[in-house]
């Protein structure tokens, strides 16, 4: 089987958490994720741009830099990026291939009892691609949650966590403590943890974490960038959240600073300026109509959206809407509706979806009497009626439906 389509065929088995498969795959491998130094990121929301600035400037730098994030909007290649290019598919294939082979030898041998999961071999793939670019930094991005995640396995020189909210709460636990416990499970003995703003019983849980592994903390909010001459930059993503976790970036690499990996102050406003991360308050035009695709899965995520919707003036909008089976859709959309005009609900393309019709039922649960709401299953059909509403079109809920809709779009 192609090293791949290996990888895709574990989708089937969905998530697991634990991180004894991925020592032994590790091991096997001989321990790739050892070969750089590390810079781990958790958080509920704004993980994945804080890994994006933080790359972004470390390779403004000259650094020799690479970022793994997921998931990935359309391609697979996208989760893995080296010197601020994806890797290519045969690099990847590979890598891959070296995994692939790992797997099947713990099998044999019966170190491993069950196979391993999509994202701990996507995840093993990214440390042998690393090691073997003899890449100098890696910033990793922690799939969910933390403790268990499977990138925690690496031995980071600095760690993060962006923000605490509700999110995978099957997983996480269903109050901001406990979701606090599991994200700060990525802090090491004697490592540096940058917080950004959480809640105080998140912050008190983290605290005690990090006095526990004699950890330093350092809480950051959007005060650092004053107090760095950098309030008044554009950043190059957009949404008043983004300065929350610009404060975290450039925490995160004046820790690094402090342990030899000095970056310049030019090149830390270029991370914050230059940062590429689509999908993110992206906004396109298509067939005459202003579209803002955003990746917003979560509540937070959404009432992130909801103020960047009321910052900039729309308040008549069609929302795309598209969602995960366990997501609180209701949540989502409840700070939606202010600014939603016409609902027009579908079907991510993933077997974790909820349906367009499961959705619709939400939605009208939700939107104040006499606001349409549609629900197409197909996300290119509902592309086209939303279009036909003649409002701006706000796309949000998923990045399983957006990655599709962005490539329509483009």
């Amino acid at each position: 089987m192609d090293s791949i389509d290996f990888l895709f065929s574990l989708e089937r088995l969905g998530m697991k958490f634990g991180l004894e498969n991925m020592s032994a795959l590790c091991a096997a491998l001989g321990h790739p994720e050892r070969a750089f130094r590390s810079v781990h990121i958790a958080g509920t929301n704004g993980k994945g741009s804080v890994t994006v600035m933080v790359e972004t400037a470390l390779r403004a730098a000259g650094r020799h830099v690479a970022r793994y994030t997921s998931p990935h909007l359309v391609r697979l290649e996208e989760r893995y990026v080296i010197d601020g290019r994806e890797v290519s598919v045969t690099g990847l294939r590979d890598a891959l291939n070296d995994v692939q082979r790992a797997v099947e030898s713990l099998m044999q041998s019966g170190t491993l009892t069950a196979l391993p999961t999509f994202f701990e071999c996507a995840t093993a793939a990214a440390f042998v691609l690393f090691r073997d670019a003899r890449v100098e930094i890696a910033v990793i991005e922690v799939g969910l949650g933390g403790r268990l995640d499977a990138t925690n396995v690496v031995s980071p020189v600095v760690t993060a966590i962006t923000s605490i909210d509700f999110d995978h709460q099957a997983q996480l636990g269903d109050s901001l403590t406990s979701i606090a416990r599991e994200k700060a499970g990525i802090v090491k003995p004697a490592v540096p943890l940058v917080c950004g703003p959480v809640p105080l019983e998140a912050r008190a849980v983290i605290d005690e974490v990090c006095a526990e592994r004699r950890a330093p903390v350092v809480h950051v909010t959007e005060r650092l960038l004053v107090d760095r001459g950098m309030s008044t930059l554009t950043l190059a993503l957009p949404g008043r959240h983004q300065r929350d976790n610009a404060a975290v970036a450039v925490g995160v690499l004046d820790e690094l600073s402090r342990q030899g990996a000095s970056t310049p102050d030019a090149a830390i406003r270029s991370g914050l300026t230059d940062a590429a991360w689509p999908a993110r308050l992206e906004r396109v035009a298509y067939r005459g109509r202003d579209v803002l695709l955003d990746a917003a899965h979560n509540p937070a995520g959404a009432r992130a959206l909801a103020s960047y919707l009321e910052e900039i003036g729309w308040t008549r909008v069609t929302l795309l809407f598209g969602a995960m089976r366990d997501k609180d859709a209701a949540a989502m959309l409840r700070p939606l509706a202010p600014a939603s005009a016409h609902v027009v609900c579908t079907t991510a393309p993933t077997p974790r979806a909820a349906t367009a019709a499961e959705l619709a039922s939400r939605a009208r649960e939700v939107m104040p009497h006499g606001i349409p709401v549609d629900q197409i299953d197909d996300p290119s059909a509902a592309l086209e009626q939303a279009v036909t509403a003649g409002n701006p079109i706000v796309a949000a809920g998923s990045i399983f439906l957006i990655g599709p809709l962005r490539d329509i779009l483009r």
